[in-house]
């Protein structure tokens, strides 16, 4: 089957077209006939030797890629979820080594398998789980009552878009920032207030919320910089490991979206929210597999606005 992948680490250059084994399911999996793959800041990580460490449970070529949309068409033993060969569904993959979303057919534990959104092209829904996993962690962790309010740093992008629309159907109030393009954009998600983009702007939030919010969701991963926009007492997480240092009691918590690896119903419920038009999905641009080079370098420019989704 082909796949996208690398034998060195690099730049967008080193990945290629290659042929991998066929894979079959086993008990408790499906295989899904892969028809988009998306491409995320996590794959220029695994390609530029940021993972070397991860990689190396596995020899290469290395693999690159957490989320597949595509059909089933095997299923092993055990499996409970209802997913039957000929579904069309998405998954996260917790990609490590040679195990990554770019290829045609990829064996999935079923309670990371859910079906697509009705309507939804395959390019469209492999732009939901990994992605909106992390929105909702980020939300989960900020651990915030209704009425509170809640700042988004990054909020055009494909995480801050999930965080701003699951974090009014919970009932926050939501400041965002965005440049002046990208403002009308924003506002569509439905957030409360937008704020000029920048470094600064924590004070730009600080004037509207003078006492500073109750939680930020980091997406943008300004880190120090926007720290003076949440409330003493409040709560801050960012989505590349930053962990701030303690102060003014603030709770600070670091994204990880493996921790919701197999949250079966948790994904479920954010293909019910795409289906209840909640939850948007965005797709910039697609690309064929011989392209992926271009799909990185395209990411790595800035300004992409939704996913660059590999298709098969």
């Amino acid at each position: 089957m082909r796949a996208v992948g690398l034998f060195k680490h690099g730049g967008p250059e080193v990945l290629k077209v290659i042929d991998l084994p066929e894979v079959h399911a086993g008990p408790g999996e499906v295989r899904i006939r892969v028809h988009a793959a998306t491409v995320n800041p996590t794959d220029i990580m695994a390609r530029n030797g940021a993972r070397t460490e991860q990689q190396k449970v596995d020899p290469p070529p290395y693999v690159p890629g957490m989320e597949v949309a595509g059909i089933v068409d095997e299923v092993g033993e055990g499996v409970m979820t209802g997913v039957q060969a000929g579904d069309a569904v998405l998954a996260m993959i917790v990609s490590k080594g040679s195990y990554g979303a770019y290829r045609e057919q990829i064996n999935v534990n079923a309670s990371n398998v859910v079906k697509a959104p009705k309507g939804a092209s395959h390019a469209e829904a492999a732009t939901l789980p990994m992605n909106g996993l992390t929105a909702r962690l980020s939300i989960d962790l900020l651990d915030l009552k209704t009425g509170q309010t809640i700042a988004v740093t990054g909020a055009a992008g494909a995480y801050g878009g999930y965080v701003i629309q699951l974090a009014k159907a919970d009932g926050l109030t939501v400041v965002a920032d965005a440049s002046e393009a990208d403002e009308a954009l924003v506002k569509s998600f439905g957030a409360d207030i937008v704020v000029r983009r920048g470094p600064d702007v924590a004070a730009r939030i600080r004037e509207h919320f003078p006492d500073g919010v109750d939680g930020l969701a980091d997406g943008a991963v300004q880190k120090e910089q926007v720290i003076p926009a949440v409330k003493d007492g409040g709560a801050f997480t960012s989505v590349r490991g930053f962990e701030g240092e303690p102060v003014r009691d603030i709770r600070f918590s670091r994204t990880f979206v493996r921790n919701y690896d197999g949250e079966f119903e948790k994904l479920d419920k954010l293909r019910q929210q795409v289906e209840d038009g909640i939850l948007t999905l965005r797709v910039a641009a697609t690309y064929q597999p011989e392209d992926a080079p271009d799909a990185h370098r395209r990411l790595e420019a800035g300004g992409t606005r939704g996913r660059l989704v590999i298709e098969f």
